[in-house]
């Protein structure tokens, strides 16, 4: 069993710091479509809000808070819907050579997308999956909060791993530069507490989940074209309960 030291303090590191810090994150978000014209409104929305072009306006908003330096970008909508998106990121310093610079120690990003509109379904779905991989000092999950406010999230999944080592000042293998309990810390409170929340922590492994689902709903946005919807109508609780069943059956892995 690998030993875990605990921290004391910050550590000093020599050379540069080459663990790998992956964040996978899954956001699903939902709406009721009681018929063809309601599920074909619901389509237009997402292909309007998330393309191509405003996915990778997401990325680079990632890139910013952090503090990485944008080298390329590809994006790709596709038909009849779903985008996908990858950025390629780095922390650009200079080499005090003239304006040579270095590519450091950053990695890329990259974000697809999979609509869920099935055409005997009453409930639609989206989901958007984005993976950040970087290298160095800086960790992923300082983009949490800002992806919560990009992003619409009935159902989250977020998966943290950290891979590789580097070493300390005397020469000792790190394998964990910071320390971490829950992916929840470096999420706001007010935002975790819209959510039912369970963590997974494999310390050890360094390998932690956090799965979170909605349970401070704005009902009435369910529905496409709510104006007109009795919110207290059997109807109108039969299709809620759809809902937060779908939601479930993502959070614990119904089949059905």
């Amino acid at each position: 069993m690998k030993r875990v030291v605990p921290f004391e303090g910050p550590i000093k590191l020599e050379g540069f710091n080459n663990l790998t810090k992956a964040l996978s994150f899954n956001l699903y978000d939902f709406c009721v479509a009681r018929n063809e014209a309601e599920r074909d409104s619901y389509v237009k929305y997402i292909q309007e809000k998330y393309n191509a072009t405003r996915v990778t306006q997401i990325l680079t908003g990632i890139c910013n808070i952090i503090e990485a330096n944008v080298l390329a970008v590809s994006d790709q909508d596709y038909e009849p819907w779903g985008a996908s998106s990858l950025v390629l990121m780095s922390d650009i310093k200079g080499s005090g050579v003239g304006d040579v610079k270095m590519h450091l120690d950053k990695s890329h990003i990259c974000a697809h997308t999979y609509p869920d509109f099935r055409a005997d379904g009453q409930v639609c779905s989206f989901r958007i999956d984005i993976d950040i991989a970087t290298c160095g000092e800086i960790s992923p999950l300082n983009a949490l909060n800002y992806m919560f406010e990009a992003l619409d999230a009935d159902v989250v999944i977020a998966d943290y791993v950290v891979r590789g080592y580097t070493r300390d000042e005397r020469g000792r293998r790190v394998f964990m530069d910071h320390e971490l309990r829950s992916i929840q810390e470096y999420i706001d409170p007010k935002i975790v507490d819209q959510y039912h929340c369970i963590d997974l922590a494999l310390q050890s492994e360094n390998i932690w989940q956090t799965k979170m689902m909605r349970t401070k709903m704005d009902e009435r946005s369910y529905f496409v074209g709510n104006s007109d919807v009795d919110m207290n109508s059997p109807e109108t609780r039969k299709y809620l309960d759809m809902v937060k069943n779908e939601m479930r059956g993502l959070i614990y892995q119904w089949p059905e």
